[in-house]
């Protein structure tokens, strides 16, 4: 199943215009029985297709508690962003989410 996808995501990938908001993974995993493990494979073939600089986190809350709170979510975010720099971090967890909404700070 991932080989096809990954092909889709790396063409989507291509357009130097597209982000992917990373969210609303533990509601398409098993909901009651899911690892920190199931989400790496699809995770680094997202930052692979997209690159650091056009990820988002995206906590996918309240629909998120389906299958697991808040933290838990957080977490792995989390996780996945620890490969990432400091500054990538930022981007990931903040920066790129204003940039394509386009949310002015001070």
């Amino acid at each position: 199943f991932i080989d096809g996808w990954r092909v889709l995501m790396q063409a989507i990938g291509a357009s130097e215009n597209v982000y992917c908001k990373i969210s609303g993974m533990v509601t398409e995993a098993r909901w009651n029985n899911w690892g920190l493990s199931d989400f790496g494979p699809y995770l680094e073939v997202v930052l692979e297709a997209f690159g650091p600089q056009r990820i988002m986190y995206g906590s996918d809350w309240p629909v998120c508690r389906l299958a697991a709170s808040y933290g838990e979510v957080l977490g792995i975010a989390k996780d996945f962003a620890a490969r990432l720099s400091p500054d990538e971090q930022e981007d990931f967890f903040y920066r790129n989410a204003a940039s394509f909404y386009n949310i002015r700070t001070a």
